[in-house]
């Protein structure tokens, strides 16, 4: 399944979960999947993550598995320490990358790739706020261009076999 727009996709530049400035450069060269979500989510960004490691442990053998970026919509809270913790659950793909930075930086990568966000303020909560934000994932090729998007509610085996025919590529 191929659902390519050149319009989604475009420069960033972030803090990644070490602390080390990156932007789109440095994603180059190998197929990447991107999504935009925060720590503090409650079902959507965890199942997901979830999801996108069901989905690379599906991969057939010998196939280079794509690299996972998570932007965070939630500089406030994620830092990249907290980033670093959260993307270390052994449910998520391995070697994810975290990325956030000032709230005009997640503004300006949001909008190169279409993304929606929003704060919602709760006050009977004890997290105080969560975010409304666009969960779609994005797979970039190695030249940092859109090849296809899988939403949320894509199980494993299907985003497996999507990602095999566009890695094989």
């Amino acid at each position: 399944m191929s659902r390519a727009y050149s319009e989604i996709g475009g420069p960033i530049s972030l803090i990644d979960q070490t602390g080390v400035r990156v932007t789109e450069a440095d994603f180059m060269g190998e197929h990447t999947l991107v999504f935009f979500g925060f720590t503090y989510c409650p079902d959507v960004c965890p199942l997901t993550l979830y999801t996108l490691g069901q989905a690379i442990d599906q991969l057939p053998e010998g196939t280079r598995a794509p690299r996972t970026i998570l932007i965070s919509v939630d500089p406030e809270r994620d830092t990249p320490d907290a980033l670093s913790l959260y993307l270390s659950n052994d449910a998520f793909p391995d070697g994810a990358v975290g990325l956030t930075g000032t709230p005009e930086e997640i503004q300006a990568a949001a909008a190169v790739f279409r993304a929606g966000y929003e704060r919602i303020e709760i006050p009977d909560s004890l997290a105080g706020y969560t975010m409304d934000h666009t969960s779609l994932v994005y797979l970039m090729d190695e030249d940092w261009s859109l090849k296809t998007f899988f939403t949320h509610e894509t199980d494993a085996p299907s985003m497996a076999q999507c990602l095999a025919q566009h890695l094989a590529r």
